[in-house]
């Protein structure tokens, strides 16, 4: 599935089963060295114009989410065709590349990492008493240990750690006075300020960094656990199962980790709800008794009872590499200086094991996850926005980033971040667009992590004229703004923005718009369902991507600095990185 042909006629092959008609030959690109080559898979537009036009973004997305890409999976022949297929649009657009050796890519060394589902297990026992968990259903397990292919486990004690959290800012530490070496710490999703939503700790119901499952994994590795387990449940993590099922299965990206990975636990995973109850009840231990407890500042780690964890890992390990793509539209006085607008590119590719049958929540039509809203849309809107400013006399240069690798963990833009092809301090402020919503015209316009930088004052006031007004996230509690490529950037100073379309429709208020995302959420978000239709309203999303175009347009044509606002957690590390030469 991960394979990458580098022989001409196998791609062509590939394109040919795609029945791909117009393939105007081939070109080679830059990739650290190495050369591929690609070809284009779809044809591009021949009709869009300088203007933000529904129909522009309407043929971007529905291309973007064709069949013939599958799924746009990082590191695969049709993904990376994507990339490409991005690539050669900034070109006929009018941009310049900004990429690697003066391409239009930046490589992200990657590793595929994909375990066999037969010859690996996790069970939990109980002296004699043994039970597998069925991977899928009752659990989803990985490594990120990348230095071999068989890792295993025995007789690892079980101990539940809360929220997994160690934050000396909130004065909370689940494993304090906890020696953990050797053992399989059990964890809920989500951080305590949820199960608090009116109290006082962490940031209320609002997620914060320490809620993320990237982060639970990360400290459990640091406290020298030998597996980590979280507990799903569907509020908490805002969404279902059945995302965690399709998001973990298959072939599972990273970027090449440091010494292999061999500082991370054997295993990482999850525990279905309904198998976590059973656990514990396994463990004579109430599961809602303890997670309200482990609410708690006082909350004190507990061992369940004889519960022993054993493990094994059988995996196949590919070597690889994905790409971001940078293209930049050139400023005529201060073109050193950047407003960045950034975009994934990626999205689940295919699954082998998805189900077959009608299109309903419970069946599939196909194994191909498209993700036309995940996020074709946000792609389509960076090239809408690219190619109305490649029309425009501006002052600054602007930087158009689509990266790779957000579905595995923001691993292109955190690449990117630590590998920058500009100076960060030379990027004034950048704009993040991610699945926008076709669901018609809103009187708002949402700001994920509101209240934090001068760029909402801007955003403010270009709203205005659309008569619509800024309003706080609806779902804070889902940690939204540390789930997309912002947050790469902003952990470098960078003041960012990630906005969204609405959910106060015009036409049926917010009722209407609520239910319309969250049927999303529940129907199609992570599964093959996010298909492209003819259907879709994207009259709100064009109203949006002509919101965000005004915006760095305004910073593109002037001498302002954007700030973070006063006691925001960036605007120490903004100040820092700009006494910086």
């Amino acid at each position: 599935m991960f394979r990458i042909c580098t022989v001409a006629i196998t791609i062509l092959a590939l394109a040919s089963c795609a029945m791909m008609s117009n393939v105007p030959g081939m070109s080679r690109f830059i990739d650290g060295g190495d050369s591929e080559t690609d070809v284009l898979i779809q044809p591009l537009p021949t009709d869009t114009t300088g203007d933000i036009r529904e129909q522009d973004i309407r043929t971007r997305v529905s291309t973007l989410s064709n069949d013939a890409f599958e799924g746009r999976e990082p590191g695969t022949p049709t993904g990376e065709g994507s990339a490409y297929w991005i690539a050669k649009e900034m070109e006929r657009i009018g941009l310049s590349p900004g990429g690697d050796k003066g391409s239009w890519f930046q490589t992200v060394k990657m590793v595929a990492l994909a375990i066999s589902e037969e010859k690996s297990y996790l069970t939990i026992s109980k002296g004699d008493e043994l039970h597998e968990m069925k991977l899928g259903t009752d659990a989803v397990i990985w490594t990120k240990r990348q230095n071999g292919k068989r890792f295993s486990f025995k007789n690892s004690p079980m101990v539940f750690v809360g929220y997994g959290v160690v934050a000396p800012e909130y004065d909370w530490n689940d494993y304090e006075g906890l020696d953990v070496k050797g053992k399989t710490v059990v964890m809920l999703v989500n951080d305590p300020g949820f199960a608090n939503p009116e109290g006082e700790l962490f940031n209320g119901k609002a997620m914060t960094y320490y809620g993320r499952w990237t982060y639970k994994f990360e400290e459990a590795a640091r406290q020298g656990a030998t597996a980590a387990i979280v507990i799903h449940e569907t509020a908490p993590a805002s969404y279902g199962w059945d995302v965690v099922s399709n998001s973990w299965s298959g072939a599972q990206a990273d970027l090449v980790r440091h010494k292999g990975g061999r500082d991370r636990v054997v295993l990482e995973g999850w525990f279905s709800f309904e198998t976590a109850k059973k656990i514990f009840a396994a463990a004579n231990i109430d599961y809602e008794v303890m997670k309200e407890k482990a609410k708690s500042e006082n909350f004190v780690a507990v061992p369940m009872g004889m519960l022993t964890a054993e493990g094994r890992i059988v995996q196949t390990i590919e070597r690889k590499s994905s790409r971001n793509v940078v293209g930049i539209a050139q400023g005529r006085e201060t073109p050193d200086e950047y407003v960045l607008y950034t975009a994934h590119w990626d999205h689940l590719g295919k699954k082998s094991k998805a189900k077959t049958g009608a299109a309903t929540e419970d069946f599939y039509r196909d194994d191909i996850f498209n993700g036309a809203v995940d996020n074709a849309t946000g792609t389509a809107a960076l090239l809408e926005i690219a190619e109305t400013m490649a029309t425009k006399d501006l002052k600054r240069s602007v930087m158009f980033l689509a990266v790779t690798l957000e579905e595995s963990g923001l691993l292109g833009s955190a690449y990117y971040a630590e590998n920058p092809t500009v100076p960060m301090n030379t990027i004034v402020a950048g704009v993040n667009m991610d699945a926008l919503l076709p669901i018609g015209r809103t009187k708002d316009v949402i700001v994920v992590g509101h209240g934090a930088s001068q760029l909402e004052d801007r955003l403010k006031v270009i709203l205005e004229k659309q008569d619509r007004v800024i309003v706080p996230d609806t779902k804070p509690e889902a940690g939204y703004f540390y789930r997309s490529d912002h947050i790469s950037f902003a952990k470098k100073g960078v003041p960012m923005i990630y906005a969204d379309g609405g959910v106060d429709l015009r036409r049926g208020g917010k009722a209407a718009g609520l239910a319309a995302t969250d049927a999303y959420t529940i129907q199609k978000y992570h599964k093959p369902m996010d298909e492209y239709s003819m259907s879709w309203d994207l009259s709100g999303t064009t109203e949006d991507v002509q919101a965000f175009y005004e915006l760095g347009y305004g910073i593109a044509t002037s001498d302002d600095w954007p700030e973070w606002y006063d006691g925001n957690e960036f605007k120490a590390i903004r100040e820092e990185s700009m006494m910086m030469e």
